[in-house]
């Protein structure tokens, strides 16, 4: 392995094993899991305050697939709450200057989750979003 290669990968395990609160990462998003879960060299992000399908879902798949065409491969940044999910870290993650998650709900592939985005995304919302079901946990 070269020593660009021995330093990515401490780098990432260093990220991966701590993120302050507040914290800003740069990254290429390099596996889409669902529509609010992406991996931003390969550190996992669940996007605050947006609520997916599950792949298991009606629409999961499809979302899945959409939120792989808008971000999949290209550079974002996400600022990182410093919480975790599971194995996920908590952050708001920008494609440019677009907030991934608005774009999400703009186009009907998710629903605002008011319990952890304060709201944010509410006037996000369409028909087509408002049609999905909102998870227990959102409300």
């Amino acid at each position: 392995m070269s020593r660009v290669g021995i330093f990515l990968t401490i780098a990432t395990l260093a990220v991966s094993s701590s993120v302050d609160a507040g914290e800003w990462i740069e990254g290429r998003v390099t596996h889409v899991r669902d529509v609010d879960t992406v991996e931003v060299n390969s550190l996992p992000i669940r996007l605050q305050g947006v609520d997916g399908p599950e792949l298991s879902e009606r629409g999961g798949r499809n979302a899945k697939r959409w939120m792989q065409q808008i971000v999949l491969r290209k550079p974002v940044r996400c600022w990182l709450t410093g919480e975790k999910n599971r194995d996920r870290w908590i952050g708001v993650c920008y494609l440019g200057d677009d907030d991934i998650g608005a774009l999400a709900i703009a186009a009907g592939q998710a629903r605002d989750c008011p319990r952890f985005s304060g709201g944010r995304y509410a006037k996000f919302e369409t028909a087509q979003s408002r049609s999905l079901t909102r998870h227990g946990y959102c409300k």
